[in-house]
């Protein structure tokens, strides 16, 4: 629905917002109820790729997946338990959390705010001017880019021009594949293949590097590898794909080794590409590296190491990863800077991420290779989830582990690892502790709950050496 087909046509504004993902909609938002005139350009959803293709269908369509195998376990520990999956159950749940990909409420929410909504691709045009086709708008104080990344596929022979599934594909799609190819390792990869092989789907994973969550601990790499494969999935890492074809009903995918896969869908799930080569950056001189912007722990856009007047970025595109909660945090920061308030920049030492898979994997800070990366004295502490009194409690699902990394010098810790069951909750705690540079000794004094998964990480703690 394009409730504004027209907007203003050669006006002058306060703010332009080019992009509405989490963070651009919650900054349009906040701007135009300070008082300020502002136009927000989106060329696909109000809200961008987490509410309708991302961090919402896709946890909701994996919730599913997870109540599935919660029933399958509670058999001979809680009863007799016979389980029937049904797709389309899930499917009319993903459809319903994201309004059938309706982005009306969100369109509605900002008009009531005082927000203009423009349909369209923008183009920076020159200093503090953007164009959406033969309409143009002066920003008095700026222009805000949320523009956010779109999948993108590795050049794999063969690859460009089949019907393969990306992220948005694969959650629009009502029809619940027999076998399913995966390329990539990472997060998306993993978390969807896991919830299609709960639902009966014939699930490979391939990984072109040498193991899983190649960016996280690898022990959460191999807790995922063992947890997917007893729900069936087969893992190739260290897999390069050297080919892909498709005959019209099935797909073949070659490796470097030789060996064939084939299989009736095929996802790709391999990286993603900032949509900053849409915005005509080098009008202003803006450069990239990758596709990413630098700016400044204000949110300003930076060339050369100087500030570019008028210009803020926020999520995807300024490189602190695809997280809104990163979008978000960034948002309120960039708020502050276009109106005028004081306030601290952004840091991103205690910065979290999540894999939700089952084991969840939460993570905050530093790997302890990263640590060591930095030349860092590097103590660490695991301890094994199951292995504690809630994990035997807990029974069938309590894998999972619990590992701090420190700054021996300091004593304080400098990244942590939560995998198991909510290990996203859990690593709350870490995070606090984290930002905060809370010192060790303190934490090693905290009382922990009896009997709590988060227990533990008072043993890790105490493991740290």
């Amino acid at each position: 629905m394009d409730t504004a087909p027209y907007g203003r046509t050669g006006s002058t504004v306060d703010v332009v917002v080019i992009g509405t993902g989490p963070g651009g909609e919650a900054a349009t938002g906040a701007l135009a109820r300070s008082g300020l005139d502002v136009v927000a350009v989106e060329d696909g959803l109000v809200g961008g790729e987490c509410p309708y293709y991302g961090c919402i269908p896709s946890k909701t369509l994996i919730r599913s997946a997870d109540l599935l195998a919660s029933a399958r376990r509670a058999d001979g520990v809680a009863g007799e338990v016979a389980v029937t999956p049904r797709f389309a159950d899930a499917y009319a749940r993903v459809r319903d959390v994201t309004a059938d990909w309706d982005d009306s409420a969100s369109v509605a929410r900002l008009e009531r705010a005082g927000a203009t909504i423009v349909r369209g691709t923008a183009t920076l045009t020159g200093p503090r001017t953007v164009a959406v086709g033969d309409r143009t708008w002066s920003a008095r104080r700026g222009v805000l880019l949320d523009v956010g990344t779109r999948p993108s596929a590795p050049p794999i022979d063969g690859l460009d021009g089949t019907p393969y599934w990306t992220n948005r594909d694969i959650l629009r799609s009502p029809d619940l594949p027999r076998s399913l190819l995966v390329l990539g390792g990472g997060a998306v990869g993993l978390e969807l293949a896991q919830a299609y092989a709960r639902y009966g789907t014939v699930v490979t994973v391939v990984e072109s590097g040498p193991r899983l969550l190649a960016h996280e601990e690898p022990e959460a790499g191999d807790l995922v590898v063992g947890a997917l494969q007893a729900d069936g999935v087969t893992v190739r890492t260290g897999s390069p794909v050297a080919a892909v074809a498709y005959d019209g009903e099935r797909f073949a995918v070659t490796l470097d080794d030789g060996s064939d896969l084939d299989a009736e869908r095929l996802l790709v799930a391999t990286g993603r590409t900032p949509n900053t080569d849409r915005l005509g950056l080098q009008e202003l001189g803006v450069p990239t590296e990758h596709g990413f912007v630098t700016t400044d722990p204000h949110q300003r856009v930076l060339s050369g190491g100087a500030v570019v007047d008028g210009l803020w970025a926020i999520g995807d595109v300024t490189g602190r990863g695809g997280f809104t909660h990163v979008s978000m945090y960034q948002s309120a920061i960039a708020v502050a800077t276009i109106t005028g308030q004081k306030g601290p920049g952004a840091s991103y030492r205690a910065l979290p991420r999540v894999t939700f898979t089952d084991p969840e994997i939460g993570a905050v800070g530093l790997t302890e290779e990263q640590a060591r990366r930095r030349g860092l004295p590097v103590r660490t502490g695991i301890t094994d989830l199951a292995a504690t009194s809630r994990g035997a409690t807990y029974g069938p699902g309590a894998s999972g582990l619990i590992k701090v990394v420190a700054d021996a010098e300091r004593r304080v810790l400098v990244g942590a690892t939560s995998a198991g069951p909510a290990g996203g909750e859990i690593l709350g705690a870490l995070t606090v502790a984290i930002q905060a540079r809370v010192p060790v000794e303190e934490l090693l004094r905290t009382i922990w709950a009896y009997p709590t998964f988060h227990r533990a990480i008072g043993s890790a703690l105490a493991d740290l050496s």
